[in-house]
This record gives structure tokens, C-alpha cells and sequence, in this order.
């Protein structure tokens, strides 16, 4: 009897030959790829989205700082150069003006005559450099504690100054100083201070389940961990993601943490007491920082 072709029709060759007649292509639906005896297998698992971790970051610069109570307090150091935020102009005649109001509200004026400053429109704008010529808190001086007399740079006539209005408020940023041959010393300084802040732990869970009969099924894959390092493991890798996940939340949680609005409904959610993260940093105690910075 007649053998029929199990995979297709091939017609043998006089020479070692690759012919449309002896060789398998898969791009032929008669030839498909159930005519194959084995797949080629790739054993390295694929890392498509690289690293995918975000831990690490606060453990590597020494961040972390173990605690066993329920509440944690700490002092953090200000800002090193004086800088303020919305500082708002004086009525001025025209549209013109050279004295401003620094904004006190938890705050110093620290910026003495000698200073140069540079001065940002909010509302956008070029930049200003100016001089300062006046301090309120200079003894004697006929402005109030925290206003100060700026001359720009670019100052073309005398008397009134040549900063235009801005609604929105100035943001002043003292760079240096400059002070006339044989002049005086400094008459004021700057006191160092810091910031007292306080917060509470947050409880983080997560899980990792194995069942027995997963246990006893083991199979070797090349696998690639998040630290470097690789190999074929024995394939439980599901416990590894879950810690590293658990990682990732530990450093998440500090960052994107909002202090909770509770009411009646939400009551016994979450904790009631405040636990904000850098994310959520209260604008309201931004006064509390003493001298603001860049």
C-alpha cells in the first residue's frame, strides 16, 4: 500500500539543497505549525517594563529611622538663603513703586540695607535686580518692621522706583550684598532656626499564599530579581513581587499621605489624626518654616 505524507508533500533531492519541495515554511497553510515537533523555548523570563521597583531611594540615603512609639517628633533645619514668597507692593503713585511689604505671618524680615535682591513678578515678568536702601527693622528708620526701600539696577530716573505694579505679588530672593568704601558693618543678623514637626506610624499589610500542591510542582525558570541578580530559581516568585510591592508602599505612603477630612461616614475608616505626606503638605503652616527659600 501507499504511504501518504504525514506533514505535507516533500520530494527528495539529488543534492543537500534547500527547495520549495523539501523544506517546511510556515508561511504555507498546508505546513502549519502543528507539523513541528518541538517549539523553540526561550527559559529567560522577559523583563519588559525593567526595574519596576521605587524602593530604595530613602534607604539608600539613610532616611529611615527605626521608632516603637505611636507618635514620632522631629526638628528639621530651614532653608540656608533668605527668600520670601508674595511679597506685596506699597500704594505707589503712577505705576511705578520701590517699597514692599514682606509677609510676617510666622515670619522675620531679615533683609537689611546692603542687601541685592532680585525681584520676580508672580504673575510673570522679567526678573529685577535690586539694591536695597532701607530696612524697617533698622533702628530709626521711618518704615515699618517689615517693609523695605528697593533701588533696581536699571533705575533711569530719581525718586520714584522703576518696578511696575504687579496684583499677584513679588517673590524676593536676597543673592548678595554690596556695601559703599568705608562704611559700616552689618547692623543686623540672621538667626538660625528650625521646624518641629510630628506624625504617627501607618499600619501596611500585604499577603503572599502558597498552597501546598504549588509547593510540590517545581519548575526551573531563568528568572531575574529586582536587585541584579539572577538564576534559575525555583519558581516562587510570587513571594518576591509581593515583598518588593511591599517595599514600594512603604516609601509611597510617606510621600503620597493625606491628612483625612473625617466625617460621620468615613469615622472608623481611618485614622482621625493628621498624617500627611510631602504631597499633602499643609500650604497653611508654609508660614511656619521661618525664612522661606528657593
Amino acid at each position: 500500500m501507499p504511504l501518504n505524507p504525514l506533514f505535507g508533500t516533500l520530494n527528495p533531492s539529488q543534492i543537500q539543497q534547500i527547495t520549495s519541495d523539501n523544506y517546511l515554511s510556515f508561511t504555507d497553510g498546508a505546513n502549519d505549525f502543528a507539523q513541528q515537533y518541538l517549539p523553540e523555548i526561550y527559559e529567560a523570563e522577559v523583563e519588559r517594563y525593567g526595574n519596576r521597583t521605587l524602593s530604595g531611594f530613602i534607604r539608600m540615603v539613610g532616611a529611615e529611622m527605626p521608632m516603637t512609639s505611636d507618635q514620632v517628633v522631629w526638628s528639621e533645619q530651614n532653608r540656608l538663603h533668605i527668600s520670601y514668597d508674595t511679597v506685596q507692593p506699597l500704594a505707589a503713585a503712577g505705576n511705578v513703586l520701590d517699597l514692599f511689604v514682606v509677609p510676617t505671618a510666622g515670619l522675620a524680615n531679615v533683609i537689611t540695607p546692603g542687601m541685592t535682591v532680585v525681584i520676580l513678578p508672580k504673575s510673570g515678568g522679567d526678573a529685577i535686580k535690586a539694591y536695597v536702601a532701607d530696612s524697617g527693622i533698622v533702628p530709626g528708620s521711618a518704615l515699618a518692621a517689615n517693609e523695605i526701600q528697593v533701588f533696581p539696577y536699571q533705575e533711569t530716573s530719581a525718586g520714584a522706583g522703576q518696578i511696575p505694579i504687579d496684583a499677584v505679588g513679588f517673590k524676593v530672593f536676597v543673592y548678595g550684598s554690596e556695601y559703599p568704601k568705608g562704611s559700616s558693618g552689618v547692623l543686623e543678623n540672621v538667626e538660625p532656626s528650625f521646624t518641629q514637626f510630628s506624625n504617627k506610624p501607618v499600619i501596611i499589610r500585604d499577603r503572599y499564599v502558597v498552597s501546598g500542591s504549588d509547593t510540590a510542582q517545581i519548575g526551573w525558570v531563568e528568572v531575574a530579581a529586582e536587585d541584579g541578580t539572577n538564576g534559575y530559581l525555583w519558581y516562587l516568585k510570587a513571594e518576591s513581587e509581593t515583598r518588593l510591592r511591599f517595599e514600594d508602599y512603604l516609601e509611597m505612603v510617606m510621600v503620597e499621605g493625606e491628612d483625612a477630612a473625617i466625617n460621620a461616614a468615613s469615622a472608623n475608616l481611618f485614622h482621625t489624626q493628621a498624617n500627611a505626606g510631602i504631597t499633602d503638605f499643609n500650604a497653611a503652616n508654609a508660614a511656619l518654616l521661618g525664612t522661606q527659600g528657593l
